[in-house]
């Protein structure tokens, strides 16, 4: 059985969050058996909602550091959540901040939990966008298990309420894996590949409507 390796103040706080998430939507969560009893690993997910951050806060066991847009920093609900709930790396959007991916790996050498959402930014068609390099780039570096996870429908959450119901939210864990990275320097194309590997492990958790790009390369270069 999974034991959660973590302060009796955040199992306190996930509990309250788990309460609020109740009231505002139907929680379903599968495969935390499979979440590491310790780490270090990489945490990757899918990105739809701001929601997402006590979604998952909520459901993982761990604390785990987070990279956030910086515009989050002095938001008063999530700016907090993510620094209380184990940290988080403020970046700006769409620029290489080579000092966070020190401290990233820093965070992992520690032995601790990263979360990154690969695809770098929110979607806004609710489905898979092409994912970034930066968290293949922290994998292969630092060599550290990755380990999937989706969550979906509460992008639905506020609408749902606003008709007099609770949308119904899913998340999956899915299993650990490393990338296939050989030994040496690693190039930009074998970023590309290693990216497009962790986005494939992804797609495989969600339902066809949110592979988005994914949706026709599910099954390829997966683990069986």
């Amino acid at each position: 059985m999974y034991q959660a390796q973590s302060p009796w103040w955040y199992r306190a706080l996930r509990s309250l969050l788990r309460a609020a998430l109740s009231v505002l939507c139907r929680l379903e969560v599968e495969g935390v058996d499979r979440v590491p009893n310790q780490g270090p690993f990489l945490l990757v997910c899918n990105h739809l909602h701001w929601l997402d951050i006590p979604v998952l806060g909520a459901t993982l066991p761990h604390q785990a550091t987070a990279f956030a847009a910086r515009k989050w920093e002095r938001r008063p609900v999530v700016g907090w959540l993510l620094r209380t709930l184990g940290g988080a790396i403020f970046v700006h959007r769409g620029e290489v901040d080579r000092q966070a991916l020190r401290e990233a790996l820093r965070v992992l050498g520690e032995g601790r939990v990263l979360a990154v959402a690969p695809e770098g930014t929110r979607s806004d068609s609710g489905a898979l966008q092409q994912g970034k390099e930066g968290a293949a780039y922290l994998a292969a570096r630092s060599g550290v298990k990755l380990l999937p996870v989706v969550a979906y429908g509460q992008e639905k959450v506020f609408r749902s309420l606003r008709r007099g119901r609770r949308a119904q939210v899913r998340v999956i864990y899915g299993w650990p894996f490393t990338l296939t990275a050989g030994p040496g320097r690693i190039r930009r194309e074998q970023l590309h590949d290693l990216s497009e590997q962790i986005m494939r492990e992804l797609a495989a958790l969600l339902p066809s409507q949110y592979r988005g790009v994914y949706a026709d390369s599910v099954g390829q270069g997966l683990r069986t």
